[in-house]
C-alpha cells in the first residue's frame, strides 16, 4: 500500500466542530490527509458545525444535550453508545482501511468496532484522561474515582495498535507512567496551516473589533477555564493596571460569562474586550490585531495548540516555561516560571516596552511556523504511520 489512497474513518467523541483546540487538530489532520489524496470521514456527536472539505457523519440528535465546552460529562456513556452504532454502520458502507480514534472514548469505541471488523486502530492521544478529569474538577485528587479512571485509562491505552501523541512529553508520559512500549508510540505534534494563519490587516481587524489603532493590544485565544489559566490571566491584568492601565487585552473564547463578571469585580473590564466564541475562520484576522500574545495555560498534561496559531500570525508570545511550550516555541518564546502571575505580568510589561525585541520575535515566530510546524509536514508523518500499520 505504498502509494495507494486510503479510506480513513476518524472517531471523534466530541461536539465537533466547536472552534477549540482538540477540534482544530481533528480538522487539520483530516484536511491535510484529504489534500494528500486520502478519503477521510469524521464520525462525531450531533452537536457542532460542519466545515467544508471533510465529510462528517453524526449520531442522532439528543435534544437535551447541548454542551460544546471541553470536559467530562455523565451523558457521555450513552452518547458514545450511539456513536459506536454510527461507526459500525459507516464501517460497513465506507469500508475504511483503518480507524483513527481521537480521545480515550474514541479508542474504546474503536476497539469494540474492531472486534466485529478487524482493521487497524490508531489512537490520537492528546492528554491523560485522568489528568483532564482532574483539571476540569470532575472529581478531586482524593476521590475513589481517581483509581477507577486510572485503571480505565491504562486499559484503554493498550487497546490501540499504535499511538500518536500531540507532544513529546505526552509520548514520554505514556512510556514512563503508563508502561506503553516505546515502539508503539510516535510523537506527532500539532501544526498550523500557514497559508490560512498569517499576518493580516491590523487596521481592518481593529476596526471590526472596535479597538483604536494606537492602543497596545495583548491577545488570548482559547477556552475559558481555570486550567487554561484564564483566572490567573485576569489577576495578571489587575496587576498590570497598577502601572500600565492603558494596555488593552483582547480575550477570545468561551464560556466567558463568569470571566466578564470577574473582570467587573476586579475593576479591569475597561481594559478588556471579550469576543465570545470566535469562528476558526475569523481567528487569523482577529489575532492580527495584536502586538503580543499570551498563553497562561496551567495544565501540563495536554498540548497547547493556540501557540501554533500565534506563531503563524507573527505574534511574540508570553507562556509558562514547560517542555510542551518549549517544544513548540523553541528559542522564540518569552518564558515565565510556571504558575507565577507576578512574573507573567512583568514579562508582558517588559516585552511591550521593548519594540525591537517584539519585532524580532515576530519575524522569527512566523519563520518557525513555516519551517517547522506546517501541516504539510505533519501529514507526511501521519501517512508514514498509516502505511506502517497496514503492512
Amino acid at each position: 500500500m505504498t502509494d495507494r489512497a486510503l479510506r480513513v474513518l476518524m472517531i471523534a467523541p466530541t461536539p465537533y466542530f466547536a472552534d477549540r483546540g482538540c477540534h482544530v487538530r481533528i480538522y487539520e489532520e483530516a484536511r491535510a490527509l484529504t489534500e494528500r489524496g486520502h478519503e477521510v470521514c469524521i464520525a462525531t456527536y450531533h452537536l457542532g458545525r460542519d466545515i467544508p472539505g471533510v465529510r462528517v457523519i453524526r449520531i442522532p440528535a439528543i435534544p437535551w444535550y447541548n454542551k460544546l465546552e471541553a470536559g467530562p460529562s455523565w451523558h457521555k456513556p450513552y452518547l458514545d453508545m450511539l456513536l459506536l452504532g454510527t461507526v459500525l454502520a459507516e464501517i460497513r458502507s465506507f469500508r475504511p482501511h483503518l480507524l483513527h480514534a481521537h480521545l480515550h472514548e474514541g479508542v474504546l469505541i474503536g476497539s469494540v468496532a474492531t472486534l466485529l471488523h478487524p482493521i487497524p486502530l490508531l489512537f490520537d492521544y492528546q492528554g491523560s484522561l485522568t489528568g483532564e478529569s482532574l483539571n476540569h474538577g470532575f472529581f478531586g485528587a482524593s476521590s475513589l474515582l481517581v483509581k477507577l479512571f486510572r485503571a480505565l485509562e491504562r486499559f484503554i491505552d493498550r487497546r490501540a495498535d499504535h499511538i500518536i501523541t500531540s507532544s513529546a512529553s505526552g509520548k514520554a508520559e505514556l512510556i514512563t507512567e503508563w508502561g506503553i512500549p516505546e515502539p508503539r508510540v510516535d510523537s506527532l505534534i500539532d501544526g498550523v496551516d500557514t497559508e490560512v494563519f498569517r499576518p493580516l490587516s491590523r487596521s481592518e481587524a481593529r476596526r471590526e473589533l472596535g479597538i483604536p489603532a494606537e492602543v497596545t493590544l495583548v491577545v488570548y485565544l482559547g477556552l475559558f477555564n481555570r486550567y487554561q489559566g484564564v483566572d490567573l490571566l485576569l489577576d495578571v491584568i489587575a496587576r498590570i493596571k497598577q502601572t500600565a492601565p492603558e494596555i488593552h487585552f483582547l480575550l477570545m473564547g468561551f464560556p466567558d460569562q463568569q470571566y466578564r463578571l470577574k473582570a467587573e469585580e476586579l475593576g479591569i473590564s475597561g481594559m478588556i474586550t471579550f469576543t465570545g466564541r470566535v469562528p476558526y475562520e475569523r481567528a487569523p484576522l482577529y489575532l492580527s490585531a495584536g502586538d503580543l500574545a499570551v498563553s497562561p495555560k496551567l495544565a501540563t498534561t495536554e498540548a497547547n495548540g493556540k501557540l501554533f496559531n500565534y506563531m503563524a500570525c507573527g505574534l511574540p508570545t508570553v507562556a509558562f516555561d514547560s517542555p510542551i511550550n518549549r517544544e513548540i516555541l523553541g528559542d522564540d518564546g518569552i518564558y515565565v516560571e510556571h504558575g507565577n502571575g507576578a512574573a507573567f505580568a512583568d514579562a508582558i510589561l517588559t516585552a511591550i516596552g521593548n519594540g525591537s525585541m517584539l519585532a524580532s520575535l515576530s519575524g522569527k515566530s512566523r519563520t518557525r511556523a513555516i519551517d517547522v510546524h506546517s501541516w504539510e509536514s505533519r501529514s507526511r508523518q501521519l501517512d508514514t504511520v498509516y502505511r506502517r500499520l497496514l503492512t
